[in-house]
């Protein structure tokens, strides 16, 4: 074949092929999320050539989707009467700068993957709950963000700071609670922000300084003063606790306040000059200013003498005490200065440098009381560093956590693990806490925990605000002990449910379990992806979830990472647990998908009914993980494997779609491992079809585990 012959055949074959070209299969990122997008919407008919496995979105023209090339840019569902979820591949659509889902029945909580360069997101009207996904913070191409219509709660995150392009803001007619974040203050493109009909409290200051045209704050639970600069906007403000008389004049030496876009102020004779010459008598320093000035010379003259007296009294007070520690007789001191030192001739305690509350030294005195009381004698004072305490957590002293867990007594001890032990503890009040009391040889880069360290720990953990990870009420960073107070539950730990229960507890039936499954997944993914940065948890096991009255599961110990015991450690005590990754096992090493993995035995405890490793067992069936895997996906097996405490009462599609996100969560590699967003919305998915069957009856469950009637009523 001459040259110009295969020339000729190369041009025939491009020419046949071109309208594909033209065309364009699209990308394969792209229409591997919207295949898994129309799947999570139960396949609706509505959306034209759609498809759940193949198909070319751009190229067939799919309903409500629009190109460029190859790339999908804009999906625009509206009011279509979907229902489901959206899918959790939706970050993949990396060239999508409109995503419009807004009036359909989307419930459940927003999912966390969402397109990251849209300038226009609006989820209106879709009944989603829970808050605003961290993911919305990064997007810092978006111009119009509409949440409005749904049933989001909870305070609203301090997430907005790079979102300096937004300029319509619609979070109107939901549920959202406590104060506006200071983050709304640096949304400087925004014209219009409709907050109305929700539950906001505080004042609305940080909207004082944006180049506003269009506000709505109705019927929230405001306080305080509208700042005047934004009278001359369409300001819609009834329905709030608006402080009445005129508004305080501002601390002497405040600027006067301007708007944030100087383009915007009234035009006029009087208008500010900013070419205005030194000479101009509204320039320069006011009187205001001068008086604060001199106000604030006062002021540091006061504080320094202060000082200085102080320091004089201290050096001649510590001179006094040198010298009658030089006279007393028959005293020895530790180098290092114990808190607490039980003298062997007299029946009293001496003390240095600290006087010791009255519930420590009687602990100090009696040895029988106290489960642990060695530990508070032991404990050298080694903290001299005042730390900053976190805020909106209460910081407790010593004395007052020792009369309520009565010196943290042997009857009040509720649990054990790798970083403390656990006791309830009552106040006078009768509050009842959960104290975390921090082991003094955890490990800790360094060799030591230390005050620093230990409110460094606080600080992150009082941060977590989700509805299933155990609240952090208080701690307490004295006299060398380190203890976290929780909110305490009522119905314990999911290991006690599961492996503990006697003749007086009802067992978990199947809603519950995969009710308590699905709230630890929201939890994980909360830490993993909403997080920034990222939580890994280290210790995902049954006993870490704890139960409150309605069997939601609230994971603990969220945060305390850092306390976990070292390789070395791991390896002494804690690889025979049978929740251990296998690449944990190997390396000691800790990862986001070992949690996952973690998680995935937890969900084999709650469908056998069975610890993670049971020494009791044969050998073939001591670690759970390698006795269940291979039966996973065998219908007649998996039936068998089943906690003989359901009693049959379960529909089998929900089982075998529960095992399947089991098999994928504990897969010996851990990149094969899904995230844990993509387990949520598998479980949702479950729920949803669960409920949707309703074809076994059980028992329902009420407030409490331990009841003496049971009701029957048909469910999942």
């Amino acid at each position: 074949m001459t040259s110009s012959s295969l020339c000729f055949f190369f041009f025939s074959i491009i020419f046949v092929i071109r309208p594909y070209f033209i065309n364009g299969d699209t990308d394969s990122s792209d229409a591997s999320a919207l295949n898994a997008m129309y799947q999570n919407l139960n396949s609706p008919g509505q959306l034209t050539k759609w498809s759940s496995t193949s198909g070319d979105p751009c190229g067939e023209n799919w309903k409500g989707v629009t190109c460029s090339g190859s790339r999908v840019t804009e999906i625009q569902l509206s009011s279509l009467g979907l229902s489901g979820g959206i899918g959790y591949q939706l970050s993949s659509l990396t060239s999508v700068t409109n995503f419009d889902v807004s009036n359909n029945n989307l419930g459940n909580q927003i999912p966390y993957s969402l397109p990251p360069n849209l300038q226009r997101l609006n989820l209106a009207g879709c009944g989603y709950t829970g808050n605003l996904p961290y993911s919305i913070s990064q997007m810092t191409s978006l111009k119009y963000l509409n949440m409005a219509g749904n049933q989001i709660s909870g305070s609203l995150p301090d997430m907005f700071g790079q979102l300096s392009a937004l300029s319509t803001l619609d979070l109107s007619f939901n549920s959202f609670t406590g104060d506006l974040p200071q983050s709304f203050s640096l949304l400087l493109s925004a014209t219009d922000i409709y907050l109305q009909n929700n539950q906001f409290t505080g004042s609305i200051d940080v909207l004082a300084n944006l180049p506003l045209k269009n506000l709505n704050v109705a019927n929230n639970k405001f306080t305080g003063w509208v700042p005047s600069q934004l009278n001359n906007i369409n300001l819609q403000k009834d329905g709030n606790l608006w402080s009445s008389g005129p508004a305080p004049p501002p601390p002497p030496g405040t600027p006067s306040a301007g708007r944030g876009n100087q383009n915007r102020q009234p035009s006029g004779n009087n208008s500010h000059n900013p070419t205005s010459g030194v000479g101009d008598k509204k320039s320069g320093v006011g009187g205001g200013a001068i008086a604060g000035i001199v106000i604030s010379i006062i002021i540091l003259v006061l504080v320094v003498g202060l000082i200085i007296i102080a320091l004089f009294l201290f050096k001649k007070r510590s001179k006094k005490s040198s010298n009658d520690l030089e006279k007393t007789e028959d005293r020895s001191f530790a180098p290092h200065k114990q808190e607490y030192q039980v003298s062997t001739n007299e029946t009293s305690a001496d003390v240095i440098d600290l006087k010791p509350p009255p519930m420590a030294m009687a602990m100090a005195m009696d040895h029988h009381k106290s489960f642990d009381d060695h530990e508070f004698v032991e404990i050298p004072v080694v903290d001299k560093k005042v730390s900053v305490a976190p805020l909106d957590v209460i910081s407790y002293s010593i004395a007052d956590l020792q009369i309520a867990t009565d010196s943290f007594s042997a009857d009040n001890l509720i649990g054990e693990g790798s970083t403390g032990r656990v006791f309830r503890a009552q106040f006078e009040d009768g509050k009842v806490v959960a104290i975390k009391k921090i082991k003094p040889s955890a490990a800790f880069p360094g060799g030591g925990l230390s005050a620093d360290d230990f409110i460094d720990i606080v600080s992150d953990v009082s941060r977590l605000r989700h509805p299933n990870v155990t609240e952090l009420v208080g701690f307490c960073c004295e006299h060398g002990q380190h203890l976290l107070v929780y909110e305490f539950l009522k119905n314990g730990s999911l290991y006690d449910v599961l492996h503990l229960s006697d003749e007086y507890t009802k067992p978990l039936i199947w809603n519950s379990r995969v009710k308590i499954a699905l709230g630890t997944a929201r939890a994980l993914e909360y830490l993993h992806e909403v997080c920034s940065p990222s939580f890994v948890h280290k210790h995902i096991n049954s006993a870490n979830i704890l139960l409150d009255t309605e069997l939601n599961p609230h994971l603990s110990d969220c945060g305390l990472a850092s306390l976990v015991f070292d390789a070395d450690h791991y390896h002494q005590g804690l690889d025979d647990s049978g929740y251990s990754a296998p690449e944990v096992s190997m390396s000691g090493q800790y990862t986001i998908k070992s949690d996952v993995y973690g998680f995935g035995v937890t969900m084999l405890e709650l469908l056998t009914g069975r610890k993670s490793f049971d020494s009791s067992r044969t050998r073939a069936e001591q670690s759970l993980v390698q006795w269940a895997t291979p039966q996973l996906h065998d219908m007649d097996a998996l039936a068998k494997m089943v906690d003989p405490a359901l009693k049959g009462l379960y529909p089998v599609k929900s089982l075998s779609r529960f095992a399947d996100v089991i098999a994928l969560c504990v897969q010996s590699e851990p990149e094969f491992r899904p995230p844990m967003s993509e387990v949520v919305q598998a479980l949702v998915r479950l729920v949803q079809r669960a409920y949707m069957s309703k074809r076994t009856v059980g028992i329902d469950q009420g407030s409490s585990l331990h009841a003496g009637t049971q009701d029957s009523q048909e469910y999942m």
